[in-house]
């Protein structure tokens, strides 16, 4: 059932721009989450694989960084109309080893395009600058340069999103890369690589080495002194383990971790668009995404009408497999992260919280969870502390402003936030009160390539999008003279 679709999709590891097989020829399976059949077979990347890839980027370094900022931008520029040209193929390659709805895959692809194009325009504006340094009178002269290798590891929620999101900003700056996709979502990465060689990429620039022996493959690469960047989103626990590797090199780290975003309504809030925008940000990618709405707090006026319309909207979405049009909620990537949600939620009704619709895996193939809402949720609940990944909605009233900025920042994560208000007044107030990276106030998608993505606290280091992260990619040096 699967043929046509992957009849151009490449399964082997791409390394130094050839397609070869892992250096002891083992492969590991891609699922399908809707069905749980296997899709395919991909190469599994050995230690010696991931250290062929650093030479393969070492070797090209010096080229690519020689190119004008112009020439490597026209050639992101051409990987995102490229990308565009096949957008449909690769929104349905998206949908079927991750099993987002494809009207998920197609905006991801959309999105993740336009990293290309956004950074083939932010390179030229690698802009330094020159000064007099006011004690001793010396010109002081700064250029930021390419960082060197960059190591990137990518999580399975956005195959190829999270991928364009490092790789446009690390060729526009210079470097060249060795990615590790998820072993979960392969694919997508793999069969971008034909068009980034289509678009003018030269060999050895982009490197991809799937693998299931991620700890191993990755803490190679982060040991050899050529590496000088290494960029991870995924869960917090990962990255602080990252983090430790990263420092016996002190290779710089760009980290984009585990959220656990509040989602606050005030009570004089566009009910129906605050409902709009909670679809948006708890929904989007079944509830698989870092900035997902996880904790919804809602003022006591509007609690109950505000649980009555969005458990309307949630029960309303078809749940089955992602290739159907008509499906509003495709299955969750694999049966651990469905069974945590089941848990998750078993766990809040256990302890008082009361299910207004969901709550219960179906029976049958496929890794699906029904779209659920809880109200009455105590503050004993997991859910309401760690990141539930998933279709879950967790409920609670608030009664003041203060409150709800309390409830909102009571978290070791800050990613994330949402807000919802008719006066901008109150609206940019608690926006500035909260511990997040990002806000969205009166809006339920946040993402966007020209800003910058990222968080506090738990929630990582650095930022992706915009002009800062270019910067992830490049180093300053610093010129004293005089003339």
């Amino acid at each position: 059932m699967y043929e046509n679709l992957l009849a151009k999709v490449p399964t082997d590891l791409w390394i130094g721009g050839e397609w070869q097989k892992s250096s002891d020829q083992s492969r590991f399976d891609v699922i399908d989450p809707a069905t749980e059949n296997v899709i395919t077979s991909v190469a599994s990347a050995t230690v010696d694989d991931a250290m062929a890839a650093v030479d393969a980027a070492a070797a090209a370094a010096a080229g690519w960084a020689a190119k004008t900022p112009r020439q490597r931008g026209e050639i992101l520029r051409k990987a995102f109309e490229l990308m565009l040209a096949q957008s449909e193929r690769l929104a349905k390659l998206i949908t079927l080893e991750n099993g987002k709805t494809l009207a998920d895959s197609r905006g991801e692809v959309a999105y993740a395009a336009e990293f290309f194009r956004w950074f083939a325009e932010e390179g030229v504006r690698n802009l330094g600058r020159m000064y007099h340094a006011p004690a001793s009178g010396a010109r002081v002269l700064v250029q930021h340069k390419p960082a060197g290798v960059a190591v990137l590891v990518t999580p399975w929620n956005f195959p190829a999103a999270m991928a364009t999101r490092k790789i446009g900003p690390a060729l526009a700056a210079g470097c060249t890369v060795v990615l590790k996709p998820a072993s979960e979502t392969p694919l997508t990465m793999l069969a971008l690589m034909p068009i980034l060689e289509e678009a003018g990429v030269p060999k050895g620039v982009v490197n991809v080495v799937p693998s299931r022996r991620s700890g191993a493959v990755v803490s190679a690469m982060l040991h050899d002194m050529r590496v000088r960047v290494v960029s991870f989103t995924g869960s917090t626990e990962v990255g602080v383990k990252l983090l430790h590797e990263a420092a016996d090199n002190v290779v710089r780290p760009a980290m984009e971790l585990g959220g656990n975003a509040p989602f606050l309504v005030f009570d004089d809030a566009d009910m129906d668009a605050a409902i709009e925008g909670a679809m948006i940000a708890k929904m989007r990618n079944q509830g698989e995404a870092c900035t997902a709405a996880n904790r919804f707090y809602v003022h006591e006026k509007v609690h109950d009408a505000f649980a009555d319309k969005l458990s309307a909207r949630m029960a309303a979405l078809k749940m089955g497999n992602g290739l159907d049009e008509s499906v509003g909620l495709g299955p969750l990537v694999n049966a651990d992260t469905r069974d945590k949600v089941q848990v998750l939620v078993d766990d809040a009704v256990a302890k008082g919280a009361k299910v207004i619709t969901g709550g219960q895996r179906p029976n049958g193939r496929g890794f699906f969870y029904p779209a659920t809402v809880l109200t009455h949720v105590p503050d004993s609940a997991r859910l309401l502390r760690e990141e539930i990944f998933g279709p879950v909605a967790a409920l609670q009233s608030f009664a003041t402003e203060d409150e709800a900025i309390a409830r909102a920042n009571d978290t070791e994560f800050g990613l994330a936030a949402y807000l919802y208000t008719g006066d901008m007044g109150r609206g940019l107030r608690v926006s500035e009160k909260l511990e997040y990276g990002m806000v969205g106030l009166n809006r339920g998608l946040i993402s966007d390539p020209a800003a910058p993505f990222g968080g506090v606290k738990q929630s990582g280091l650095g930022r992706e999008g915009a002009h800062e992260g270019l910067m992830e990619f490049l180093e300053t040096q610093y010129i004293s003279t005089n003339w």
